[in-house]
């Protein structure tokens, strides 16, 4: 509807046999993820066979995505830059300009000494992305780290931001944003959105809620949760308020929903959940399209 569909994230290795499954609940675009490799996946063939599948349905592949650590290459992560390349190198066969993913970071090391390196990384692949017509962007997820150590991403606050894109000043690099992990870390996603949002090149569908009495009496480093990844609908974001500010920025993109996370809506009811996200948010965009009287 007006440019911005929704949709979910589907795993690439599951993509040919999921997507024809789900199709009919009413998602309008997939998120086509991998986790630390494409590994053995053809992606050429998985192209042209999600074509056939989504072949006269106004439904579309809204990016590919790789998440593991580009920067340092190693354990699990040794084939996550090829992954990268590969993505880029294949996206148009999907139809799509977009390949998003983790930043990686030096291992246990602050984010700033990561600078470097993410910027010797993704120079060169946001310019073999560019060449190709191609947009990079990255998830705002700190996966447990925080800006003294982590794993994985340093890509989760905005001041890491400011850095990242002031080393690689390119137009095709952005962000994969979602509000959960900006409330984990107790910030406001609405203010921070509305300041980002030209830099907002796909948003997952995800949310959170916060137990503020929780916070206000144990605290954020007690043995209680605080905090909770949500499906949209059951989380504390105003999603109205979150679609408002995309679409006055001139947003095009999508919202995919990221499932898997939701500690109720999980096991069997997991698609009960994401069809429930699905519906939620189309009523968040307005609902159904209703076409001007002609005058």
């Amino acid at each position: 509807m007006g440019k911005l569909r929704i949709g979910t994230m589907v795993w690439g290795g599951n993509a040919l046999n999921v997507i024809p499954q789900i199709l009919p609940h009413g998602f309008e675009s997939f998120d086509v993820s991998f986790w630390l490799t494409t590994g053995d996946t053809d992606l050429r063939e998985t192209a042209k066979r999600l074509h056939d599948i989504l072949a006269e349905k106004d439904v579309t592949i809204s990016c590919l995505s790789i998440f593991g650590n580009p920067l340092t290459g190693i354990g699990d992560s040794e084939d996550t830059l090829a992954s990268w390349e590969r993505l880029i190198d294949n996206a148009h066969h999907f139809g799509v300009d977009l390949v998003t993913g983790f930043t990686g970071r030096l291992t246990d090391r602050p984010i700033d000494e990561s600078i470097p390196r993410f910027k010797e990384v993704f120079g060169e692949l946001s310019r073999r992305a560019m060449d190709k017509g191609v947009r990079l962007a990255f998830e705002n997820c700190d996966m447990d780290g925080n800006w003294k150590g982590g794993d994985w991403n340093i890509a989760h606050n905005p001041t890491a931001w400011e850095m990242m894109f002031n080393a690689v000043p390119m137009d095709n690099i952005g962000l994969e944003w979602e509000p959960a992990h900006q409330l984990v870390s107790l910030m406001d996603p609405i203010p921070q959105l509305r300041k980002w949002v030209h830099k907002v090149f796909h948003v997952h569908g995800k949310d959170a809620t916060i137990a503020w009495d929780i916070v206000k009496e144990y605290g954020i480093h007690g043995p209680k949760e605080f905090v909770w990844h949500r499906t949209p609908g059951f989380g504390d974001s105003n999603w109205t308020d979150i679609i408002t500010i995309l679409r006055q920025a001139g947003y095009e993109g999508t919202i995919d929903i990221e499932g898997w996370h939701d500690p109720v809506y999980k096991g069997d009811l997991e698609m009960t959940g994401q069809v429930h996200a699905l519906n939620y948010l189309k009523q968040c965009r307005g609902g159904l399209l209703i076409p001007n009287p002609i005058k």
